[in-house]
């Protein structure tokens, strides 16, 4: 059963371009059902215009967006986590810090938008699409009922979300 709201960390590698986005979308749609921090294992140190413009086009205040080490989150004083989703595939693979609340983890893996080198329309439209991608996954983890989901029955469907086209 997850409090409310619940805390989420959504990590990436370089905490540039899907976790800023993916915290962005948690904390502006999810009705107050959670509260989004994003991070990363080798922050690139500054956030991707794109995701940047982006969210403003979405209308998202970008004060928040800061690309910052997942250590932060590991620490004394840090928030408790309830769930840590990573969104790139070489965070999943890495070994991240132990979390001293012990939060359910899944895996979202969404193909890189700053990685495409193309135009720079090409690299809107790659944004967009992870964009897309991450509201969909966000509406069918709001569509569950999160408060009468055992552990177990949470992370399975959390899997599942992550399998989401």
């Amino acid at each position: 059963m997850l409090p409310n709201p619940a805390t989420v960390l959504i990590l990436c590698t370089g905490n540039s371009a899907r976790s800023i986005l993916a915290e962005a979308m948690f904390n502006s749609a999810s009705d107050g059902r959670f509260q989004a921090y994003s991070a990363g294992s080798t922050p690139t140190g500054a956030p991707n215009p794109f995701a940047i413009e982006l969210l403003k086009d979405q209308g998202i205040d970008t004060g928040f967006a800061r690309s910052k080490s997942w250590d932060e989150f590991a620490a004394p004083g840090a928030p408790e986590l309830d769930l840590v989703i990573t969104v790139c595939d070489n965070a999943a693979s890495e070994t991240c810090p132990i979390w001293p609340s012990a939060p359910i983890s899944a895996h979202w893996g969404l193909p890189d938008p700053a990685a495409v080198e193309c135009s720079d329309e090409d690299k809107r439209a790659a944004f967009a699409q992870t964009w897309t991608q991450l509201g969909a996954r966000l509406a069918a983890l709001m569509a569950l009922p999160l408060e009468a989901l055992t552990t177990d029955e949470l992370a399975d469907h959390l899997s599942q979300i992550g399998q989401m086209p």
